[in-house]
């Protein structure tokens, strides 16, 4: 079993608890208020921007070449979803130079960013795998039987798609290849997948 395996599946009960949230449920069924995606809407470009800073870090970090490469081709896949949200943002009357980061948003990126100046990029890794499996995990769950017909089809479609699942598997590989199964890897991880969790309940909750 890889590294990234162990620790998906110990923190199981965690990517079931998004799954199961009122906010991803809203958006699996459509009965998610316009308001609490839209505020989703402007708070995930701005974690987004921090993901693919944190990218950057390791990539400069990388001890090879093809590290390096691989950090960055994630980094452009980061981009390529941040357009993503400019649709959305504009669709939904998003302002995004105006976004305010609330307060799980913030403890999120500021986590993502000290990982990523502070330690090694097996860390950074492991640290930033959580947000890729888990989207490709709650895209997958919630296309089972088809992509519906409602306004969040695009979100399920974007994190569902056969594009997606390589770029989650590409960083999962980085975090098998540079990181080590150790208590710090181990916390690391299951706080990553508390930021997420918490990360929907605050746009639920707004």
């Amino acid at each position: 079993m890889s590294l990234s395996i162990d620790l998906w599946q110990a923190n199981q009960d965690l990517a079931i608890a998004s799954l199961e949230g009122a906010f991803v449920r809203g958006i699996a069924d459509g009965t998610l208020p316009r308001s609490k995606f839209a505020y989703y809407v402007g708070q995930d470009a701005f974690f987004l921007e921090a993901f693919a800073r944190a990218y950057s870090l390791a990539a400069a970090k990388a001890p090879d070449w093809s590290g390096f490469e691989a950090f960055h081709t994630l980094a452009n896949g980061v981009l390529e979803e941040l357009q993503l949200h400019q649709r959305y943002a504009a669709k939904w009357d998003v302002d995004l130079t105006q976004v305010e980061p609330g307060a799980a948003t913030r403890r999120y990126t500021d986590f993502l960013s000290a990982t990523a100046w502070s330690q090694e990029i097996g860390l950074t890794a492991i640290a930033m795998s959580p947000c890729m499996r888990l989207y490709a995990f709650l895209g997958q769950e919630l296309a089972r039987g088809g992509i519906p017909d409602h306004p969040y089809a695009d979100w399920i479609r974007t994190y569902s798609s056969a594009d997606f699942e390589p770029l989650a598997q590409t960083l999962e590989g980085l975090a098998d290849r540079y990181g080590t199964l150790t208590p710090v890897a181990q916390s690391t991880y299951r706080y990553a997948m508390l930021c997420e969790r918490d990360f929907f309940e605050a746009a639920w909750n707004v």
